[in-house]
C-alpha cells in the first residue's frame, strides 16, 4: 500500500491516536521544560531567589503531575505510532517523509526512557510523601545535565516531523 488515502478504519483511527498523543506530548513537553527553566538562573542552574523550601514542594507537585502526564503521552504515542507502521503496511520507501519520521522517532526513543527514568525517581520521591526538595531539586538538575541539550533538539526534530507530515516531501508518485 502506497498511498495512506487507502488506509482501512482502524488504520487511520490509531494513525489519529498517534498524531493527536504525539502534540499533546510535544506541547506538554515545551511548556514542562520552559517552566523548569524558570526555576533556575544561567547556566549554572543556581536558583532563583524567589523560589525557597516553602513554595518549591507545591511547584514539584505540580511538575510531577505533568511529568506524568509527559510520560503515558509519550508511551501512547510510540505505541500508536508502533501499530500503524505495522498494520497499515505503508511502504517506507515510497514514503520519504514517513521513513525519516520513523527514524527520528526510534533514535529517540532510549534517550526519552534515560530521562524519564529521572522523572520517575522524582516521582518515586514526591509519592512517598516524604518532599526531600534538596534530592528533587538535583535529580532534575542532573536531568538537564545528562543529556545536556537533547531536550532541545528532540524539540526540534518533533517539529519538522509535523512539518514532514503537513507537506509529505519525498513521496513516490507512481505513474497509472
Amino acid at each position: 500500500m502506497n498511498d495512506l488515502k487507502e488506509l482501512k478504519l482502524f488504520s487511520k483511527i490509531v494513525l489519529y491516536i498517534c498524531f493527536l498523543s504525539g502534540v499533546l506530548w510535544l506541547g506538554s513537553y515545551v511548556a514542562r521544560l520552559t517552566l523548569i527553566y524558570q526555576l533556575f538562573q544561567g547556566n549554572d542552574f543556581t536558583l532563583k531567589s524567589v523560589f525557597n523550601n516553602q513554595n518549591l514542594p507545591g511547584i514539584f507537585i505540580t511538575f510531577n503531575a505533568v511529568a506524568i502526564l509527559n510520560a503515558i503521552l509519550f508511551a501512547i504515542f510510540i505505541i500508536s505510532f508502533l501499530m500503524f507502521l505495522i498494520l497499515s503496511h505503508v511502504k517506507l520507501k515510497d514514503n520519504g517523509w514517513l521513513l525519516i519520521s520513523s527514524i527520528i522517532i526510534i533514535l529517540t526513543i532510549p534517550f526519552e526512557i534515560v530521562l524519564m527514568s529521572i522523572d520517575y525517581k522524582i516521582f518515586s520521591i514526591i509519592q512517598s510523601g516524604n518532599l526531600n526538595t534538596k534530592l528533587i531539586l538535583d535529580y532534575t538538575i542532573s536531568r538537564f545535565k545528562i543529556l545536556g541539550s537533547f531536550p532541545i533538539i528532540e524539540i526540534l526534530c518533533y517539529f519538522s516531523i509535523i512539518f514532514l507530515v503537513l507537506f509529505k516531501p519525498l513521496t513516490l508518485v507512481k505513474k497509472s
